[in-house]
């Protein structure tokens, strides 16, 4: 008998891939075959392959739609309208008996395909107020979940629910051990650990930064920092320790941690754990 099957989709941050890490085994517990829709070159591009390669994953076209301007507003249209195609042609393919949709620009035209093509559309806001993507996606959808009450007053009401926050297992399952092997602390202080997603925040790396003097008489100091913003000169330091984004050894960082500096609704996330 042929499993059934469902097609997962969302990018652009690990905001937007974290969740559909996290319910992909379980719907494989539960017998269902597992596709997924990312961009070409998204950071989904990386960590689905690498956390599932068994799990086939669907490269499209996907353009960002910005509220400032931009000569790739001219061209991104075009990009979008490419993944729909592309999107159609995979749907029409796979047959699945529902798209769940995480956010990001990538599921716009996932989403629009779905509801062209009949089939169900769930979308996941993880957000107080719902971003620009899952705001356009929102009316192809057949049903949202929201991780804050809060939110519902910014979906239509008469197809949300209110879930809360979803977690990984596997995020209870670190070693305060392994952490430490990966940080080399040598200063017996608490660990203090900073998250500003995987695309970082400027701000609180630059806040961070210019005060790290001050933290590191008090603290051990673990920074995800996001892609592409480390800063080599601070190597030197022994109780600072900075990634751009972390996957695996998340769980053992989070284990050797005492205290969180965090954005968004990883607060709630923090709050949960402890």
């Amino acid at each position: 008998m042929k499993k059934r099957t469902i097609l997962l989709t969302g990018g652009g941050t690990a905001g937007h891939v974290s969740l559909n890490q996290a319910i992909l085994p379980e719907l494989q517990k539960l017998d269902f075959n597992v596709e997924y829709i990312g961009s070409k070159d998204g950071i989904e591009s990386e960590l689905i392959p690498e956390a599932f390669p068994a799990v086939p994953y669907h490269a499209i076209s996907s353009g960002k739609l910005r509220r400032y301007f931009s000569m790739k507003n001219f061209s991104d249209p075009f990009r979008v309208g490419a993944g729909l195609v592309q999107a159609l042609r995979i749907i029409q393919k796979t047959k699945p008996e529902a798209i769940f949709s995480k956010g990001g620009f990538v599921s716009v035209p996932v989403a629009m395909a779905g509801k062209m093509l009949g089939i169900p559309v769930i979308i996941h806001e993880s957000d107080v107020t719902p971003g620009l993507a899952n705001k356009i996606a929102m009316p192809f959808a057949n049903h949202i979940f929201t991780v804050f009450k809060e939110t519902l007053k910014h979906v239509p009401a008469e197809k949300s629910t209110c879930t809360g926050s979803v977690i990984r297992s596997e995020l209870m399952e670190g070693s305060a051990e392994i952490g430490k092997e990966l940080c080399h602390f040598t200063a017996d202080l608490p660990v203090l650990m900073i998250m500003g997603g995987s695309q970082g925040s400027a701000v609180v790396n630059e806040a961070i930064r210019s005060n790290l003097p001050a933290l590191m008489e008090a603290y051990n100091v673990i920074h995800l920092c996001g892609k592409g913003n480390l800063d080599a000169s601070l190597e030197i330091f022994p109780n600072y320790c900075q990634f751009e984004y972390v996957t695996t050894e998340l769980p053992h960082l989070l284990h050797m941690t005492d205290f969180v500096v965090s954005r968004a609704d990883r607060i709630r996330f923090l709050n949960f754990w402890h």
